[in-house]
């Protein structure tokens, strides 16, 4: 073969190599493909935090039952004649205030107790929508660097016979060689991602051990999520206070401080005198009724344990006050933060579908066409798909990040 020939079936083959890019495939394994909305149900029924949060709703409930406890009956033996000891029962009751009040405090724990789980539900959906879109992420990166990583071995390869050929430098050659093994590396780490994802996506499913894999490619969720995110942030209102209404972390902080304040009510009500009722032997050995009634009033004489308790009490409601402003502060700073990410990568995401993603697709098909041609070099040619890929990489970031600050924002909203 002649230094021509050789040089001509070089050029030829990395040419057949850009002709056959992306028909690579990865090998096949069990996979189970799983929807967002599935997986979101699968999440609801079995996590643990739902489950904690119906026992605890199951618990206040079952208190509330108990709302009405009076004391423990008092059994006590006397001798009213000094000859024989004769047993009584004596029975304290509190005034129906005191029950009442009890009675609220027991259904404002049972509105605390479902104010909770709705936080819990609101968590739980937020978790497993940012695991599902990690393993879209992670799986269109896998999908882009393996394309990558066919490219540039394929042109490793045809470096070598370029090189012997006499057609590049040294430096070219060392170049590609460096590049492949860049995003050989690179193919390895967005691999081990993709396994992370889907051992984090089957931990909230119940199943660690099943190979998950999404039903929609991220990227081709681009332009919905343009349309969806305008129209969401298009709607949204311009005070965060109006916006936040909906949030069940901020219900729960409100529902907290109501559960306080009848607390404030339940103990000014045991303050109250209490009825004692009790019924003993009281007569002589010969008398016709020996045993009768007898009425009393329970009097709360020791105000310092009242006071005490009193102060108590408001402190915690005052506590809760507190904390259900610094509840709603966060949640404002949270969600002022996450709507400037929004229409952040809004903008990000419009220039590169506008943009940014056909410009890289012209890149591509123009730099091989005029290398095929013979117009650019073998190391323009390099440089144009480096920067075509790093467009597209950057899409792909740019559509996670979106999701991202669009489930933070939800979630804020309790959406």
């Amino acid at each position: 073969m002649t230094y021509f020939e050789l040089k001509r079936g070089a050029r030829w083959l990395l040419v057949l190599v850009l002709l056959l890019l992306g028909l690579g495939r990865e090998a096949a394994q069990a996979q189970t493909v799983i929807g967002l909305d599935s997986a979101e149900a699968r999440s609801l029924r079995r996590h643990p935090r739902l489950r904690q949060s119906d026992r605890e709703v199951e618990e206040q409930r079952a208190l509330k039952r108990g709302s009405f406890s009076p004391a423990n009956p008092d059994l006590l033996f006397s001798a009213p004649t000094g000859e024989l000891w004769a047993p009584g029962v004596v029975q304290t009751i509190d005034f129906p205030n005191v029950y009442r009040r009890q009675r609220q405090v027991a259904e404002a724990g049972i509105s605390l107790a479902e104010r909770n789980r709705e936080v819990s539900r609101a968590t739980v959906l937020r978790d497993t929508r940012l695991a599902y879109l990690s393993l879209q992420f992670a799986e269109a990166q896998v999908r882009q660097l393996t394309y990558q990583d066919s490219l540039y071995q394929a042109l490793r390869v045809a470096t070598e016979r370029l090189f012997a050929a006499g057609e590049i430098t040294s430096l070219q050659r060392i170049s590609t060689e460096a590049e492949a093994r860049l995003v050989s590396v690179q193919l390895q780490q967005a691999t081990a991602d993709l396994r992370a994802a889907q051992h984090r996506l089957g931990l909230l499913l119940g199943q660690p051990t099943a190979a998950f894999t999404t039903s929609t490619d991220l990227r081709r969720s681009g332009p919905e999520l343009v349309q969806t995110g305008g129209a969401l942030l298009s709607g949204l209102p311009t005070e965060d206070s109006t916006a936040l209404v909906r949030s069940p972390t901020l219900a729960a902080a409100t529902q907290n401080v109501a559960l306080s304040q009848s607390g404030i009510s339940l103990v000014r009500a045991r303050r109250t005198p209490a009825l004692t009722v009790g019924y003993q032997n009281q007569a002589f050995e010969n008398s016709a009724l020996k045993y009768r009634f007898q009425f009393g009033v329970s009097v709360p004489v020791w105000f310092w344990t009242y006071r005490s308790q009193l102060q108590a009490a408001t402190a915690r409601s005052e506590a809760a006050g507190y904390q259900l402003q610094a509840q709603r502060l966060e949640l404002s700073i949270l969600y002022e933060q996450a709507l400037a990410d929004t229409r952040k990568f809004s903008a990000s995401l419009g220039y590169y579908e506008q943009t940014g993603v056909p410009q890289s697709g012209a890149i591509i098909s123009q730099s091989q066409r005029l290398f095929r041609a013979g117009e650019i070099s073998y190391l323009v040619l390099i440089q144009s798909l480096n920067q075509a890929f790093t467009i597209q990489n950057t899409y792909l970031t740019t559509i996670r990040d979106y999701r991202q600050a669009l489930i933070e924002l939800n979630y804020l909203r309790g959406e």
